[in-house]
């Protein structure tokens, strides 16, 4: 069914106005709060002293936050794969987000600052490359036992507002389905959906794996622990 003109261009203009604006307002909000919380919560004294020769703390942060990039190798059989399109996923994502035009434009509307943007035909390669390493991910969690016990509606909840502006940004691409307009309201939407689940979900390990890691590092530094 075909949809009136001025339906799509109201849809459109609600997405890209009120409900964008709410969006973000509602995901820097959050995000603040939930750092915020963070950082005021009590914290316990510690009445040891730092192990003698121990390293500097900070480096101990930093160095923490990339040893967790790679796999240990007690594991690094088993998870090798999981770990490689874990790195697929997340890669693609950032280049589709931060390597098309259309976005391109529009984080300098909002920001005011751009940068050269990818062809579109790589973009949207790897678009379809990122789908693809999510419905993998979608389907190890599913099947794996473990993975099955630990996972939440949290988890698959968050899997989804992230592929959602994937597949419509795909379908807008290809003008597939409905109107462009409809199809790009749909896109925008989406986006507002991430936006508001963002510092309520999973995805907010994005800002927090920055604390945790670098916290567990700093306490293994000052212990004198080596990875």
């Amino acid at each position: 069914m075909i949809m009136p003109d001025f339906i799509d261009f109201d849809l459109l203009n609600f997405a890209r106005g009120p409900a964008l604006r709410i969006s973000l307002g509602i995901f820097v909000l959050g995000i603040t709060w939930r750092l915020v919380r963070l950082f005021l919560m009590p914290r316990i004294n510690v009445s040891s002293v730092s192990r003698v020769g121990a390293g500097s703390v900070m480096l101990g942060g930093v160095t923490e936050f990339f040893r967790k990039m790679r796999t240990g190798k007690a594991f690094a059989g088993r998870t090798t794969l999981s770990q490689i399109n874990g790195w697929v996923f997340h890669v693609g994502l950032l280049i589709v987000v931060v390597g098309l035009g259309a976005h391109i434009m529009f984080i300098k509307h909002l920001f005011g600052v751009s940068w050269p943007n990818l062809p579109s035909n790589v973009v949207f390669l790897v678009a379809v490359v990122t789908l693809v390493s999510l419905l993998a991910a979608l389907y190890h969690r599913m099947t794996s036992p473990v993975l099955r016990i630990i996972s939440t509606s949290n988890d698959y909840f968050t899997w989804f507002v992230t592929t959602l502006p994937l597949v419509t940004g795909l379908l807008a691409t290809m003008h597939l389905g409905l109107r462009y307009e409809t199809l790009l309201a749909l896109h925008i939407l989406s986006i507002c959906l991430l936006l508001i689940w963002f510092p309520f979900g999973k995805l907010m390990h994005a800002f927090l794996v920055f604390v945790t890691r670098g916290k567990t590092g700093m306490e293994k530094a000052r212990r004198g622990v080596v990875s």
